[in-house]
């Protein structure tokens, strides 16, 4: 009889479930996570929850205001005094590599010590300047950290910036697994944002040492299967670590759809480190979103999503995921792609249809909104403006894109008078989640927190699995 079918059915417990060592290194109760919602829906209040019971939340810095971003982590280190654990979001920002690495200043200045990133397709300096500058600085703290491993051993130091890397693609998982880019690591170097001695250690690590596989989740996906993603990348994960030599091992995380004990058990079936929540965060007290989202989002069932174009992303077509039921952005949204793809400029477009967005989608002309398009973009990107008024076709997606961000800050603020098209970023896993917990005092997200979800789910599927383990051993036995 295998050491799992002789253990006693009384000894799990949901702090068995996942890795001892993330639990140990992130100072957590559990191997348990909350995500980073973008606009800070995942808000300073969530993270200060999840962080007060023992737990990680991850602050949802996207589309936050850098003196924003800013004033929130102090809030959350003023009420996290006691060392207890919090992370911010990291958004890789290609167009603005320098908007990427003024967040890592001030997540140096700050003192944050984990960083979820995501929305990466390559490794950008910012993202290296933040892990290697949790490694010694000096040969006398290498000496120093050195002497503190049992193996003194380079290979043995850990750096105290930790990065849980976001991803759904084996190809980006390779980049975080492996050692940063040594052109990466030089140009760092020679611009003064590390030392030498940071650069000497760079190849010894892989630029994040928990991974986080993302299957399909509300907002941005790739719309993933964790039964392919998971093994898939650990597999990857086990060929690298022996390519590299690393001394300790990464971890693979799992996200997306996770909103039910069994959930949590595939996962860990499937071989995941650790779990991170998402869309069920969305609609708990603490979440940074309004109480009309929230009455939105407590009924849904596991059908009631839809994808739809993303407003950043919108010229090239990529997804997210979002709430359809009783809502018309998700048609709304798919018909202004479908129209950008098929016409050269609005004025290509039937008179009939360009008169039904106006009043419909938009509630206004197209006129007034590209004057505070324009507006916006004179203020923000102006090297860009020129360019965009030259080109009938780059007008047209630029009007459209006004329709993403109108939708996002009427849900946020909860517009009733434009609650037909908001746009709520959410995942099937709430449906799920809303089943589960249907005639409970969690059925009211009024009577939702975030920790006590945590810890319901983890509970529960510590019993979930103590329970198929008793039917396997008492069938084999």
């Amino acid at each position: 009889m295998s050491q799992a079918s002789s253990m006693s059915a009384s000894q799990i417990s949901a702090k068995d479930l996942g890795s001892a060592a993330f639990c140990r290194d992130y100072g957590l109760k559990y191997a348990y996570a909350t995500g980073a919602m973008y606009k800070g829906i995942a808000s300073k209040e969530l993270v200060i929850a999840m962080g007060k019971a023992g737990l990680m939340g991850f602050l949802g810095a996207g589309g936050l205001k850098l003196d924003r971003l800013e004033q929130d982590i102090i809030d959350i280190k003023n009420a996290l005094n006691q060392g207890q654990s919090f992370g911010v979001n990291l958004l890789c920002d290609h167009e603005n590599p320098s908007a990427e690495m003024a967040i890592v200043d001030l997540f140096l200045k700050h003192d944050v010590k984990f960083a979820d990133a995501a929305a990466y397709t390559q490794i950008t300096p910012a993202i290296v300047k933040f892990r290697l500058s949790g490694l010694p600085a000096t040969q006398d703290e290498l000496d120093l950290a050195i002497s503190n491993t049992q193996q003194k051993d380079v290979g043995n130091i850990v750096s105290s910036n930790r990065v849980i890397a976001k991803l759904s693609r084996p190809e980006i998982a390779q980049q975080f697994m492996s050692p940063p880019p040594q052109k990466i690591v030089d140009a760092l170097l020679q611009e003064g944002h590390i030392t030498a001695t940071q650069a000497a250690l760079s190849q010894h690590f892989p630029v994040a040492q928990d991974v986080l596989v993302e299957s399909d989740s509300g907002g941005h996906t790739d719309a993933g299967i964790a039964s392919v993603l998971l093994p898939s990348i650990r597999a990857l994960r086990d060929r690298l670590m022996q390519e590299y030599g690393y001394s300790n091992p990464i971890r693979i995380g799992a996200a997306g759809g996770i909103g039910t004990p069994e959930a949590i058990v595939s996962m860990l079936m499937l071989g995941a480190d650790f779990f991170v929540t998402g869309s069920i965060n969305q609609c708990t007290v603490e979440a940074g979103t309004s109480d009309q989202v929230k009455d939105l989002l407590q009924d849904i069932d596991a059908q009631d999503t839809a994808y739809a174009p993303a407003g950043d992303m919108f010229e090239m077509g990529a997804q997210v995921q979002v709430l359809r039921k009783g809502l018309l952005f998700a048609n709304r949204a798919n018909k202004l792609y479908e129209l950008y793809q098929n016409h050269k400029s609005i004025e290509d477009i039937d008179p009939k249809l360009q008169r039904q967005i106006q009043d419909k989608y938009f509630q206004r002309s197209f006129d007034e909104v590209w004057q505070e398009t324009a507006t916006y973009l004179a203020r923000v990107k102006p090297n860009e403006l020129a360019a965009i008024e030259a080109s009938p076709k780059k007008k047209m997606a630029a009007i459209f894109k006004w329709y993403f961000v109108h939708s996002t800050r009427s849900a946020l603020s909860g517009n009733t008078e434009q609650r037909a098209d908001f746009q709520i970023h959410c995942g099937p896993a709430l449906g799920a989640f809303n089943q589960w917990v249907k005639g409970t005092k969690m059925q009211s997200w009024r009577h939702r927190h975030v920790a006590d979800i945590a810890e319901a789910l983890m509970q529960g599927a510590a019993q979930l699995l103590e329970q198929k383990l008793t039917e396997i051993t008492g069938k084999s036995s």
